[in-house]
């Protein structure tokens, strides 16, 4: 872990020794600060919380984790220092590892400057501090989600460019995957090839029959074979026995809960 460290203080050093660093944070906490006042009408809501804050966040990630993801591999083979870096003592994990560390908590540090939006909510009224404190968390494992693709995409290309298109088309696919309209368009035609899902949203009467069918497979045993085929019959109406005592379990047929 020695080697991680190493390699995280000196990535992490990297970003602050040039003016990158303070671009980034400058305009990540402009854009914060226009999306939750003005798009996201802060003060015309009149609830103290940092629901407009966080909203915008996928949007704001979408745009600047890719820049800075985009030269975490892309700059070490466009200037030839790969090579240097794996002559090192150290693994390919550890090289991985190191550098996402680094830009995950680059990304850390600016969602942190972004405190005061907190205590313009706590001064204005009395917000659910634990609700903002899970918001946080969750926006910089969104960011780090983010960052892992961008990452992978960095390591398939030489082209700070092309990495960063690519991790924004990719990024935004999956940003859209859970609106309405996506879903919406995927309703139509997806259940046709998913119809051997075997479970789906049970009611309570049909998860207690369910899991009382697998305990009844799991309590039966050789020495009770004679007696309870008839009971698995009862417990498991769409089914010939338990498969332990009957051996005619099949393991193909589809639960389904109505």
């Amino acid at each position: 872990m020695n080697h991680v460290k190493t390699l995280f203080q000196r990535e992490l050093a990297a970003y602050f020794a040039t003016p990158l660093a303070v671009v980034f944070i400058v305009i990540y906490l402009a854009l914060t600060g226009v999306f939750t006042f003005y798009l996201g009408n802060f003060y015309e809501r009149g609830q103290a919380d940092l629901q407009p804050f966080f909203t915008f966040h996928p949007w704001l990630y979408l745009l600047l984790v890719p820049a800075i993801a985009m030269r975490l591999w892309a700059e070490e083979r466009k200037s030839g220092t790969i090579e240097l870096l794996l002559t090192l003592p150290v693994t390919m994990w550890q090289a991985v590892l190191g550098k996402f560390l680094a830009a995950w908590v680059f990304l850390g540090i600016a969602l942190a400057l972004t405190f005061p939006m907190w205590l313009t909510v706590a001064y204005l009224g009395a917000p659910d501090h634990g609700v903002i404190v899970a918001s946080y968390i969750g926006s910089w494992l969104m960011a780090g989600a983010y960052l892992s693709v961008g990452a992978c995409i960095s390591a398939l290309t030489k082209n700070q460019v092309i990495a960063f298109v690519a991790t924004l088309v990719v990024c935004l696919l999956f940003t859209l995957a859970g609106f309405p309209l996506v879903l919406d368009a995927f309703s139509g035609w997806a259940p046709a090839w998913t119809s051997r899902k075997t479970i789906s949203t049970p009611c309570p009467t049909a998860r207690r029959t369910f899991f009382a069918t697998w305990m009844n497979r799991l309590t039966c045993t050789s020495s009770t074979r004679a007696r309870r085929p008839a009971m698995c019959r009862r417990s498991a109406p769409t089914r010939r026995g338990c498969g332990r005592c009957c051996g005619r379990w099949k393991t193909s047929a589809a639960i389904r809960f109505v």
